[in-house]
């Protein structure tokens, strides 16, 4: 089964967006471990939200985009990855493991709705 796991950091927190060489350590340690135990099919961090934008479709048809920063949100999303577990509890255990490398942050994990469950 497929997971996708996501991250929320605190955007107004800088050292949230300018990880230390100590952590950028134990995170690519943390990385090269779940690529070898064939966990990790792939995971990358993102910018903070000043970079991005929101693309948002309302029931009327209408297209809004909103350029970040987003500052309404606290918590944004600062990375992600797409992972293999056989089930749910081995994915929040997996979490749990990554959540620790970090201060503070919020992680949520989604099992991928795959194609061929739409004919089950």
């Amino acid at each position: 089964m497929r997971f996708l796991m996501m991250h929320r950091l605190d955007e107004s927190a800088p050292e949230a967006w300018n990880p230390s060489q100590e952590f950028i350590g134990k995170m690519g340690a943390f990385i090269q471990d779940s690529i070898e135990k064939g966990i990790l099919i792939t995971a990358e961090g993102v910018h903070p939200s000043e970079r991005g934008s929101l693309v948002r479709k309302t029931r009327d048809a209408a297209i809004a985009v909103t350029d970040g920063p987003f500052v309404d949100a606290k918590e944004v999303i600062g990375g992600f990855a797409l992972l293999n577990f056989n089930d749910r509890a081995e994915a929040v255990e997996f979490a749990q493991r990554y959540a620790d490398l970090f201060e503070e942050v919020e992680v949520e994990v989604r099992e991928i709705f795959e194609f061929d469950e739409q004919s089950a």
